[in-house]
């Protein structure tokens, strides 16, 4: 009696154990759901304008937000970030753009190919004057890349990390916590290559509760089994 009642007990567990977790995959699944819909309405509405450093600023409520900033470019302060992209190996372009709010965002402006990395390999893009940007609104990624870190000194970049951009290059005044994809409007002599932005949202939960529910039945097949036998033995 002992036995079956042990048996029981470590069914039970083991099978409301992968329920629960089937549940909760499922409730996940619902959300991660809910925070696509979110993204690409943010994707495709009409731009806004782009918030001040005061504003604060959160990944659920704020990343891929479409906004507009106009300003002027500090293209001498312009840092190359190492990308992959559907165009091959190379580099973002990030530059500071003073706005005429009066604080300082981080514009990535688009894509270079190695070949194009040199600003003198692309002057007829390094516009002056008045300008107007409209993209994504990116949160920071601090401390670097997959495996590979960066070095402010080395003057490697291996992910847009904006404070450590912003110490790097000296600026000054209100610097917005967040960076800005540019969108597809192209540039003068066709680099850098905006509008490349990735949205892509991992979403295995559906795959994971299957799993999750597929354990629980199997446990409580085991138990089944587990009873067969003992009626069995005790026989």
């Amino acid at each position: 009696m002992t036995a079956l009642i042990l048996g029981a007990v470590v069914f039970a567990v083991l099978f409301a154990g992968f329920s629960a977790l089937g549940v909760w995959q499922v409730q996940r699944l619902a959300w991660k759901r809910e925070l696509i819909r979110q993204v690409d309405a943010r994707i495709h509405a009409a731009p806004v304008a782009a918030p001040p450093p005061s504003q604060t600023i959160t990944r659920q409520a704020d990343q891929y937000r479409r906004v507009v900033v106009s300003g002027r470019f500090d293209h001498r302060r312009e840092a190359l970030v190492k990308a992959v992209t559907d165009l091959g190996p190379g580099y973002w372009v990030v530059t500071p753009l003073t706005t005429d709010q009066g604080f300082t965002v981080l514009i990535n402006r688009g894509f270079v190919p190695p070949e194009r990395q040199k600003p003198s390999d692309r002057t007829a893009g390094q516009i002056e004057g008045p300008q107007t940007v409209v993209g994504l609104l990116r949160l920071s990624e601090p401390d670097g890349g997959f495996l590979r870190a960066n070095d402010p000194a080395g003057d490697r970049w291996f992910s847009r990390d904006v404070a450590a951009i912003a110490k790097a290059r000296g600026l000054e005044g209100p610097v917005a916590s967040y960076f800005i994809d540019a969108d597809a409007t192209p540039n003068p002599g066709g680099w850098p290559r905006g509008g490349l932005t990735v949205v892509r949202f991992a979403n295995s939960h559906l795959i994971y509760a299957l799993t999750w529910f597929g354990l629980a039945l199997m446990s409580a097949a085991g138990f089944v089994f587990f009873l067969r036998e003992e009626r069995k033995r005790r026989r």
